[in-house]
């Protein structure tokens, strides 16, 4: 059946690609049209619920579409939406990970300690931080591979442990608060890019992804692959530049893209092409899928999972020394079970799977900022932060059952 279904996948991929090539845009909606039927709906849902939560809080109150309200909902966004993008990989694999959010707060405490308390530069805190996130990645792997520990449970231990660790860290003091002039502080509260500058990047995206596009449908021709046509592309390309610019506009009438949002969607842009274009992210996709024949094939699983769970920390690390630098502090309420929470709800209401193997980097994105539009859209309101936990979870409800529905309608399809 497994082999059927992927056949029956491989050959509409093809179809949909000479459709798209001979008929253009028409061929393209076609296409789209095709594959929310069978159960492929993508990024669909989340963009259409950001669009409606976006309209009813503009009705409420019109300064949430602001570009004042836009910049802060993508500059808070961006720590716990880098948590987010590590769960994403765990989540690919079909594994969890219940631990990032202590082992964001212990990673920026143990930097704050080095660097406040003891003296140490920030690179040298930095650095330390990341070696936390890296272990904790590998002894999570070493349970899992080698002694069979679930992850659900090694990851609760360490939601535990890392969590009593940041309180013995931190001390009778509780709270250290981040040197002025700290670069994590300039960072991620005050470095900008606006005017001439962010239309040049725009611009330098748009021709990146040109060039990738072009290069993938050449690579395609030469190997005697279907690919699609010149005029999809350059419709791909067209809108992404259009939707860019006035965007980029629009947050000029305020600070512009904070360079925290800007790494964010880096990193996440890094990691889609590691995922699709990578052998090592092709074996992912087959050990979530179906670990058993993805061991089968030749894959190396135990790495799999051990590059995997790397990652998260690492990932987890990187978003709790930004939240601290944003928050200018570290505290014993850092990395809290909000945390968790929220960077796990991102992933899964962005579209990333449950079950495995299915989902993208940019689930993490979405996903984040569909939760802070959420949070700052109340805030705005003045509704009771209880709220926001009860509309959180009636979301992420939604996200999972989405994904069931669409899950069983490919299934269906499979066996169609």
């Amino acid at each position: 059946m497994a082999d059927t279904e992927q056949t029956h996948t491989v050959a509409d991929d093809l179809a949909d690609e000479r459709l798209i090539r001979v008929q253009g845009l028409s061929g393209l909606v076609h296409m789209t049209w095709n594959r929310l039927r069978s159960g492929e709906l993508g990024s669909l849902p989340v963009v259409v619920g950001l669009v409606v939560i976006s309209i009813l809080f503009y009705a409420m109150e019109p300064r949430f579409l602001s570009s004042r309200s836009l910049v802060s909902i993508t500059q808070f966004a961006a720590p716990i939406g880098i948590i987010a993008l590590g769960i994403v990989l765990v989540l690919l694999l079909g594994q969890i990970d219940l631990s990032v959010g202590s082992v964001s707060g212990l990673a920026a405490a143990g930097m704050a300690v080095l660097v406040v308390r003891h003296g140490y530069s920030e690179l040298v805190g930095i650095m330390a931080a990341l070696t936390v996130g890296l272990l904790i990645g590998a002894v999570y792997a070493v349970l899992h591979n080698r002694l069979g520990v679930p992850s659900f449970v090694f990851s609760l231990a360490g939601l535990l442990g890392f969590q009593g660790l940041l309180l013995y860290v931190l001390g009778r003091q509780g709270t250290i608060n981040l040197p002025s002039g700290s670069f994590l502080v300039e960072f991620t509260r005050f470095k900008f890019v606006t005017g001439l500058t962010s239309y040049v990047l725009v611009l330098a995206v748009v021709a990146v992804f040109l060039a990738t596009q072009l290069w993938g449908i050449r690579t395609r021709t030469r190997a005697g692959l279907s690919a699609p046509g010149q005029g999809a592309v350059l419709i791909k390309v067209g809108l992404l530049a259009v939707g860019l610019l006035v965007l980029t506009w629009y947050v000029n009438l305020d600070r512009g893209w904070s360079y925290l949002w800007l790494f964010f969607v880096f990193l996440v842009v890094v990691m889609d092409l590691l995922l699709r274009r990578t052998r090592w992210g092709r074996h992912v996709f087959a050990v979530g899928g179906n670990e058993e024949a993805a061991r089968r094939s030749g894959v190396k699983v135990g790495r799999i999972y051990f590059t995997v769970f790397a990652s998260c920390s690492m990932l987890a690390a990187v978003g709790g020394l930004l939240a601290a630098g944003l928050q200018t502090s570290v505290s014993q309420a850092s990395g809290t079970t909000d945390t968790n929470l929220t960077a796990i709800a991102a992933a899964v209401i962005g579209g990333t799977s449950l079950f495995g193997g299915r989902g993208s980097a940019y689930s993490a994105m979405l996903g984040i900022i569909v939760l802070q539009a959420i949070q700052s859209g109340l805030n705005m309101v003045g509704v009771d932060s209880s709220v926001r936990f009860m509309v959180t979870g009636g979301v992420l409800l939604l996200a999972v059952a989405i994904d069931s529905v669409s899950r069983r309608a490919r299934s269906s399809s499979g066996r169609g």
